[in-house]
Order: structure tokens, then C-alpha cells, then sequence
């Protein structure tokens, strides 16, 4: 009968885990969040008052900018929906009008000095941006435009240097302006300063946003149908 019972107790405390618990079923890991959209980096929705056209070698369209006081004067740019703080990047140039005949000349030397703001649309100032270039030749442009009555069909406004402008945008801007401040101009035979309202002064293109997009929104549950009325 002894040896009876150690057998049954033998066989029970083999049956019991090492550890002398039973093993829970193993938790289903827990779901990682949904990863955020990841920034974006595209041409800008861009509002040209003032198209020049599309330049024969980059291909990109350019776009003057204006003196302005108010932001219904210059260029605007309008943000993606978006979360957290934006980037706006463009290619700022100078305004240079091209002559055969002062290069032929050697009277065609202009060193330009470019001041252009950009601006909330309730006329608050982001930043300023400056483009300086000096322009004798043909060589020294950045691009010619097509379009023009010139030789080659080519426009006679031109633009020359080029200034990468980045530009950070707190996350509560979803529009912004560029006007033109003023713009210095050094010549053979004089020294200009140009301030006054609506004279172009300088030239954009590239004009692209950085910006994370803003999630989607909640899709809306299907409203129930009320329940049929008994006859």
C-alpha cells in the first residue's frame, strides 16, 4: 500500500513544471502605433502676378517680384495641410535685361543687389532674402525665356545669379507672400536705388514646401437606419 501511494505521488509532482507553476499562454505583443507620415518635399502651389515665362535651358517657370507694401502685391504661396513646422525653398535671381548691342559695347557691366521680403498675409516679416550677382556677358545669365520678340524669340528680361533661400515656417502658417524691398544697382556710368511700389526687382523659380502631411481625417460611422414602422 506504501509503495502504492509514493507511485501516485511520484506521478503527480512529475506532471507539475520544474518551476511549480503552471505556464500562462504567452501575451500577444502589443500593436506598435502607426508609424507618422513621413515629410514630403514638392513644387509649390505658387500665385504669380507677374509670369515671365519658361526658361529655355532649366526648363523652369520664372516669376518677377515685384516692390509691394501690401502681400495682394507680390507672389503667394499656399502650404499643403500639414503638421508641425514647414520648409520653403526657392532659387532667388536678379533682373537683368539683356542688350547685344551694349556688350558689343563693353557698356553692359551691372552689379545687382536684390532685397525681397517674405511675409505672412497679415504683412508680418518672416525673413529677408538678398540676391547679389554681376552681369558684363551672355555668359553670366542664368537662364534665357522664351516667348520674346528677340532674336531667337527669346525675352530680353533675363535672370542672372542665383541664391538658394531656405526658409523655416512655423507649423500656424498656411500661406505667405514675397515682396520686393528694394534694389541696388551699380553701373558704369551710375549708382541707382529703386524703392518705389510695383517695379519688379528681382526674379523667383524653384519654388518647392517640406512639410509633413496632416493625418487624414476620421472616417465618419454610416448613421443607422431607423427601424421600420410596424403597420
Amino acid at each position: 500500500m506504501v509503495r502504492a501511494c509514493a507511485i501516485v505521488v511520484a506521478a503527480m509532482l512529475a506532471a507539475v513544471p520544474a518551476s511549480g507553476q503552471t505556464r500562462s499562454p504567452s501575451a500577444k505583443p502589443s500593436a506598435k502605433p502607426a508609424a507618422s507620415s513621413a515629410r514630403r518635399v514638392e513644387a509649390a502651389a505658387v500665385t504669380c502676378p507677374s509670369p515671365l515665362g519658361i526658361g529655355v535651358a532649366t526648363k523652369r517657370a520664372f516669376c518677377d517680384v515685384p516692390i509691394g507694401r501690401t502681400p495682394a502685391d507680390g507672389i503667394t504661396i499656399t502650404i499643403p495641410p500639414h503638421r508641425g513646422p514647414t520648409t520653403l525653398t526657392f532659387d532667388l535671381h536678379n533682373r537683368q535685361i539683356f542688350s547685344e548691342d551694349l556688350v558689343r559695347a563693353k557698356r553692359s557691366y551691372a552689379r545687382l543687389t536684390a532685397t525681397i521680403g517674405v511675409l505672412t498675409m497679415d504683412n508680418t516679416l518672416i525673413t529677408r532674402a538678398v540676391v547679389q550677382s554681376e552681369y558684363r556677358t551672355a555668359q553670366d545669365l542664368f537662364d534665357r525665356i522664351g516667348g520674346g520678340a528677340g532674336p531667337g524669340g527669346l525675352k530680353a528680361v533675363a535672370p542672372t545669379g542665383v541664391e538658394p533661400i531656405r526658409v523655416e515656417l512655423p507649423a500656424e502658417v498656411g500661406e505667405v507672400c514675397l515682396l520686393g524691398e528694394k534694389l541696388a544697382a551699380k553701373r558704369q556710368d551710375a549708382d541707382e536705388l529703386f524703392t518705389g511700389p510695383g517695379r519688379p526687382i528681382a526674379i523667383v523659380s524653384d519654388v518647392r514646401i517640406e512639410y509633413q502631411p496632416a493625418p487624414a481625417p476620421a472616417a465618419k460611422a454610416p448613421a443607422a437606419r431607423p427601424a421600420p414602422k410596424k403597420r
